[in-house]
């Protein structure tokens, strides 16, 4: 299983950046799959997440009607498109999998065993 996370970049506010997650191994239609971030110092909190059946979805507070998590089969990837990013958005952003989350959608870290690399994401004022 592997997770290949890109598309991180340095954007002023107000841009719009669009993250990429490929799997290699699973299929995006297999798994509930989340993006977390994670600053210095801080937890690493959930951003998104969908379900396995593509049917529920989980935005953050801070990021509803932002950001949105999407997947396409066909390329076998997951994606999160966020725009009016704002400063405090800066941070590195990570997607996970794990075969074990059936229903719905799970933000709790701890139940994600696999992880891509993870891809910095700096958003200046």
């Amino acid at each position: 299983v592997q997770l290949q996370a890109s598309g991180g970049g340095l954007v002023q506010a107000g841009a719009s950046l669009r993250l990429s997650c490929a799997l290699f191994g699973p299929t995006v239609s297999g798994y509930a799959i989340a993006w977390f971030r994670q600053v210095p110092g801080k937890e690493r909190d959930a951003v998104a997440a969908i379900s396995r059946s593509g049917a529920g979805t989980y935005y953050a507070n801070s990021v509803k009607g932002r950001f949105t998590i999407s997947r396409d089969s066909a390329k076998n990837t997951v994606y999160l498109q966020m725009n009016s990013l704002k400063p405090e958005d800066t941070a590195v952003y990570y997607c996970a999998i794990d075969p074990k989350i059936r229903w719905g959608t799970e933000t709790d870290p701890k139940k994600y065993d696999y992880w891509g690399q993870g891809t910095l994401v700096t958003v200046s004022s």
